[in-house]
C-alpha cells in the first residue's frame, strides 16, 4: 500500500510540475523556463529522487527475472536429458507416458501451467498454497525441460547408427559410447535450437507476474497504471541487453565449438 501511495504522488507531482511550467512558459515565454521559482526548483528536485526510486524498483524486480532465469535454466537442462530418455526408451509404457506428458506440457499455456501448480495441491489434496515464487520455478522448470528433451532426443536420433557401431568395435560400453562419441556431436547439433529457446526462457519469465511476481515488467506495468510510461521503456532496456549478452555468449559458444565435426 505504501508503494502504490508512492506511485500515486509520483504521477501528482509530474502533472503539477508539467501545469507550472507551462503557466510560467505561457506567461513569461522562454525567459519563465530560465526563472524558475524556488516552489518549482523543489519539485524538480523531489521528481529527480523519484526517478531514481523508481529506476532502482526496476532494477530490483530485473534481479528477480535473472534470478528465476537461472533457476530455470540450471534446473532444466539437466532435467531435459532423462526426460529425452524416456521417450526414447524401449519400454512402450514408459515411452508413451513419458511422451504423453511432453504433448500435454507442449501443448497447453505455460500461463496455465502456472495457475495449476500454484492453485492444484491447495484445491485436490487441501494443502496450503505453495509459495509464490517456487510455484512459477517448478512450472518453469518442467515446461522448459520438456522443451529441452525434444531438442536432446532429435540431437541424439540424428547421430549415425554407425557411431554407434563403430563404439562397439572398439570394445565401448554403451554409457562410453554416449560419453565418448555421442554426447560431443549432440551438443553441436542441439546447440542452435537450445540457444533459441534459452532467449525465450528471458522473455517468458514475464508471466511470474500472473502470481504477482515483482519482476521487471510487472513493477513497470504497475507504475504505467498510475501514468508512467517511461518504464516500459525502460524495462525493454533491460531485456535488450540481457539478450544482447546472450546473444554475444552463444556466437561465442559456437565458435569455440566449430572443431565439432559432425559426419
Amino acid at each position: 500500500f505504501k508503494r502504490i501511495k508512492n506511485r500515486r504522488h509520483l504521477c501528482r507531482t509530474s502533472s503539477e510540475i508539467f501545469r507550472l511550467i507551462l503557466k510560467n512558459y505561457l506567461l513569461f515565454g522562454l525567459g519563465g523556463l530560465l526563472r524558475l521559482n524556488p516552489y518549482l526548483c523543489l519539485m524538480v528536485d523531489k521528481m529527480s529522487a523519484d526517478f531514481l526510486a523508481v529506476n532502482l524498483d526496476l532494477f530490483k524486480g530485473f534481479l528477480l527475472t535473472i534470478a528465476l532465469f537461472f533457476i530455470t535454466l540450471f534446473a532444466a537442462i539437466p532435467l531435459g536429458l532423462p526426460i529425452s530418455f524416456g521417450s526414447m526408451s524401449k519400454i512402450k509404457p514408459i515411452r508413451w507416458a513419458v511422451r504423453t506428458f511432453v504433448w500435454i506440457i507442449r501443448g497447453t499455456p505455460l500461463m496455465l501451467q502456472i495457475l495449476v501448480v500454484y492453485y492444484g495441491p491447495a484445491l485436490l489434496f487441501g494443502w496450503s498454497l505453495l509459495p509464490r515464487l517456487l510455484a512459477v520455478s517448478i512450472a518453469f522448470v518442467i515446461n522448459y525441460a520438456c522443451y529441452f528433451s525434444e531438442i536432446y532426443r532429435g540431437g541424439i536420433e540424428s547421430v549415425a547408427k554407425g557411431q554407434y557401431e563403430a563404439g562397439k568395435v572398439l570394445g565401448l560400453s554403451n554409457s562410453q559410447i554416449f560419453s565418448k562419441i555421442v554426447l560431443f556431436q549432440v551438443f553441436k547439433r542441439v546447440l542452435a535450437p537450445m540457444s533459441n529457446e534459452i532467449i525465450t526462457l528471458v522473455k517468458d519469465t514475464s508471466l511470474a507476474r500472473v502470481l504477482m511476481i515483482a519482476e521487471v515488467l510487472k513493477v513497470a506495468q504497475d507504475y504505467t497504471a498510475y501514468g508512467l510510461i517511461w518504464p516500459l521503456f525502460f524495462t525493454a532496456v533491460y531485456y535488450l541487453i540481457f539478450v544482447g549478452v546472450l546473444t554475444i555468449f552463444f556466437n561465442w559458444l559456437e565458435k569455440k565449438t566449430s572443431f565439432l565435426v559432425i559426419s
